[in-house]
Parts: C-alpha cells; sequence; structure tokens
C-alpha cells in the first residue's frame, strides 16, 4: 500500500459537525447484508468507542489546556461517528443475532491478525485468545437456534466455523495471569501496535454489549451464559492492553489511537461491498486523516520528534475480513490444550504440565461450583435436537469428541460439565436415531 495519510488534507475539523439526518442514517437490511458488512460495522464502532473513551481519559490527564480544547472537539465527532454507525445496526437484528456477528468479529479478526503480526509473543497471544472466542461463537450459537430458530450460518454465512474449541468454563483465570509481557515502544512495528489497539477496541466493545445486552432475555441460564462470557471478555481487553507499552506519552497514545482509526477506515472503504456503508468508510477516514494530522502536531510539539518514527509512512492492514476457517481449524487442533503458565516469564504451558497450585484452578472451581452456564448450553440443546449444532467440514466435525478431550481440564470441573465420554454418547445416541 503506498497511501500516506500524512499527505492527505482529509475534511477540516472545523466541517465535521453533521445535521441529524447526516448522523442517523438508514440501517442495513439484516436479510440481504453480507457477513463482512456487518462486521466491519461492529468493529468501527468498537474502534469509535476505544477512541471516545480514550479522548476522555487524555483530557483528564494533560495539563495542556489547548491541547484539551482541540481533544474536546475531536471527541464529540468521534461520538457522533459512533452514533452513524451504531444505528447501522437494525431494529429486527435481535441481540443473539447481532451477538453472532459479535463473535464472528472476534474470530475472523484475530484470525487475521494472528496471520499478519511480526511479533511471536504477540502472535502467539492472538492465537490464545482466539480459542476462547471460537468457543464462545459455538455456545451462542446453540441459543440462536434454542431461543429463536436462527440457523447460525444464516449470520455467519459459511464464512466461518461452528465448532467446539476450549472450554469456556476453562477460560477464567486468575487476574493476574492473563496479563502479558508489553511491547518495547522504541522496538515494536507499528503494525503489533494498530494490531493490538485495533483488537483491544473490538474485545472491550464485546464485553460492553454482553454488559447492556445480555439480560434482555427472559431464560436464566442464557442471561447466566452472557454473564459468564462477559467474564471472558473483560479477561480478553485486560490481555491484550497488557501488550500494549506503558512507557508510552500520552500524546504517543494519542497520536496511536488516531493512526489505527485512519488504518481502519482504510480497509473498510478498500474492502466494502455495500456501497452506502462504503460513503460512510470514506468520509470518516477524511474526518480521521484530519484528526490525525493534529496528533502528528501535538506530538511533534510536545515529543520533539517526527510523527513517522512510530507509525511509519504507508498505511497498515489490520481488519480485512475474509473466511480463516483453515488457519482457525490448525490452531485448534494444535492449541486447544494450551494454557498460560502462571510463571514470571509470561509463557505458555499444556494442560498436562500445570502444577496441582496452578492459580487459575481456585478461580475456575469457586466460580463453576453450581454449574457452568456455558456446559448447561449443551446439555439443554442436545435435549432440545438431539445434540449440539456444529457448521464445519466433515474431517473437523470427527474430531470434536478428541479436541474435547484435550481441551477439558480434568481439575475444577463445574458438576455440569460435559465430559469427552459424555459429548460421545449424545452422538451416538443422536445417531442411532438418525438411522
Amino acid at each position: 500500500m503506498t497511501f500516506n495519510p500524512y499527505e492527505e488534507k482529509g475534511i477540516a475539523i472545523e466541517k465535521q459537525i453533521r445535521n441529524w439526518k447526516d448522523v442517523v442514517r438508514s440501517p442495513y437490511n439484516k436479510y440481504d447484508v453480507d457477513c463482512y458488512s456487518r462486521t466491519r460495522q461492529i468493529l468501527m464502532n468498537g474502534i469509535e468507542v476505544e477512541a471516545w473513551n480514550f479522548k476522555h481519559a487524555f483530557g483528564r490527564f494533560c495539563p495542556d489546556s489547548d491541547a484539551c480544547k482541540l481533544i474536546a472537539h475531536t471527541r464529540r465527532i468521534e461520538d457522533a461517528q459512533q452514533t452513524t454507525i451504531n444505528w447501522l445496526a437494525p431494529k429486527d437484528q435481535s441481540v443473539l443475532e447481532t451477538t453472532l456477528g459479535y463473535e464472528q468479529v472476534a474470530v475472523d479478526l484475530t484470525a487475521w491478525l494472528a496471520q499478519n503480526e511480526p511479533d511471536p509473543y504477540v502472535k502467539e497471544t492472538f492465537d490464545f485468545g482466539l480459542l476462547e472466542d471460537f468457543d464462545h461463537l459455538y455456545r451462542y450459537s446453540q441459543w440462536a437456534y434454542m431461543e429463536e430458530g436462527i440457523d447460525p450460518d444464516y449470520i455467519v454465512q459459511g464464512q466461518t466455523d461452528i465448532m467446539l474449541s476450549r472450554p469456556t468454563q476453562n477460560h477464567h483465570n486468575d487476574n493476574a495471569m492473563r496479563l502479558r509481557k508489553p511491547y518495547d515502544k522504541d522496538k515494536a512495528s507499528a503494525q503489533t501496535k494498530i494490531n493490538i489497539l485495533t483488537l483491544v477496541a473490538g474485545e472491550q466493545q464485546t464485553h460492553n454489549y454482553y454488559a447492556e445486552h445480555g439480560f434482555a432475555y427472559g431464560n436464566n441460564v442464557l442471561r447466566k451464559t452472557y454473564a459468564e462470557i462477559k467474564d471472558v471478555e473483560e479477561e480478553h481487553v485486560s490481555m491484550y492492553e497488557s501488550l500494549i507499552d506503558p512507557n508510552e506519552s500520552i500524546y504517543e497514545k494519542l497520536l496511536l489511537h488516531e493512526y489505527c482509526e485512519v488504518c481502519n477506515y482504510y480497509n473498510c472503504y478498500e474492502d466494502e461491498i455495500n456501497d452506502e456503508l462504503k460513503k460512510i468508510w470514506e468520509m470518516f477516514l477524511q474526518f480521521e486523516i484530519a484528526h490525525l494530522q493534529c496528533a502528528k502536531k501535538l506530538f511533534e510539539k510536545h515529543e520533539k520528534r517526527d510523527a513517522q518514527e512510530v507509525t511509519g509512512e504507508k498505511i497498515i492492514l489490520p481488519c480485512r475480513f475474509k473466511s480463516q476457517k483453515e488457519y482457525v481449524a490448525k490452531v485448534l487442533i494444535e492449541e486447544i490444550d494450551k494454557r498460560m503458565d502462571g510463571s514470571e516469564k509470561m509463557g505458555y504451558t499444556t494442560i498436562d504440565k500445570l502444577p496441582d497450585n496452578w492459580a487459575s484452578y481456585d478461580v475456575q472451581k469457586k466460580q463453576g461450583e453450581k454449574g457452568s452456564p456455558t456446559e448447561s448450553t449443551i446439555t439443554i440443546i442436545s435435549q432440545h435436537i438431539g445434540r449440539d449444532i456444529i457448521k464445519a467440514s466433515d474431517g473437523l466435525k470427527d474430531k470434536e469428541v478428541e479436541l474435547l478431550s484435550r481441551g477439558l481440564e480434568k481439575k475444577a470441573q463445574a458438576p455440569d460439565t460435559v465430559s469427552a465420554q459424555k459429548l460421545e454418547k449424545i452422538i451416538a445416541n443422536y445417531e442411532a436415531m438418525e438411522k
């Protein structure tokens, strides 16, 4: 890519205030929208929420009144951009339908980022989180069918497999264990920095969506499922944001946030097939180019460095949505038994090498002592239609029991755990009835 946002003028900030007709656009049609148009809408909503949140934090810590005035102005514009994007979701798209979209974002975005991440440690962390979101998609897919009769493929459109992964009850960890080693701001690539910021934004808004909507259903197990997975998303935000060097100044962080927005809007504009959405991505790209220019001036004023020393000159690709089935299946098969080791090195290990005093066992035992909602989900769907819903190749389906056997911890199991033996029996009974 040769696009250099520093050489573009963008739309002047004083021209970015819009009337309400322009702010609130017509929503997309859920019946004919491309699944990746939906994921772009979801991701960019999260990107804008992160930008807004960061700029409020910036204003609370920045002693430069002129900088605060500029940030207050751009912050309001970011908020209006978020309104436009969030309001693109149609009213007849249910919470569960939207949830499947959120998890498709998490799976396919994380898989793309992992494959385009130059730092091996950061890539390993992305792969680790990928398998957890992949399992969340599987759990929610069961509920989409049971509650609303929705074939999950209707949302993911065959682009993302639906298959069990590292069981959600095993995602809960000792709080400190989730923290990872941060990159070195003076050595890490711009790609790494933008990748992490993009994923932090996506995971943060997933947590917020579940927090704000998970109570909407009357089924108590489903409500608890949202609560359980929301807790994991909190862990994900902690995990990914801990990869960021805390020694970056607020001005360097501001520059990276604006650059992250520019990169993501550019990606969306390049890839979008919906004409109306494409116009929005193009307009907001021009908005963010102007915001980036402002951040550049502030950074260079306070840091006495060239902004392009931090970001580089060329656009970065953090969110090219496309099917990641092959890659996800590879990581699933190779790493379903991977766990964080809890050591000072903040590394990874496998279940068979975990010590008896592994700190996360205590957390899992306490949280699951009266059952795990995500485990109950599989029991309930099996009682409902005979077995769990899976959308994957026959070769991957055939590995389901084996994968569960490898991926489920033997200690601190919830009392309603669906073991590999139990799952095998469920599948066998279903297949016998089908014959």
